[in-house]
């Protein structure tokens, strides 16, 4: 799903980003351009990097309990 229409980011490139170690929605922005025009695509933006936050807080939190019944 395009994201950004005004830069043609997809949902797709953001994940990649947050996958390649973008943490914030700021270090995004700056990789991929978004929301340097209208600015209509940073609350979607915004909501993919928080499902990415929770996510992984969920792995941790999985991983954690495994250690612990180990």
């Amino acid at each position: 799903m395009i994201v950004c229409v005004c830069h043609n980011v997809s949902d797709r490139a953001i994940r990649s980003a947050m996958d390649a170690g973008a943490a914030s929605l700021s270090e995004i922005q700056a990789q991929l351009n978004i929301g340097a025009c209208c600015g209509k695509c940073l609350p979607s933006a915004k909501a993919l990097v928080n499902e990415h936050h929770e996510d992984i807080a969920t792995r941790f939190t999985a991983l954690r309990r495994e250690l612990v019944a180990a």
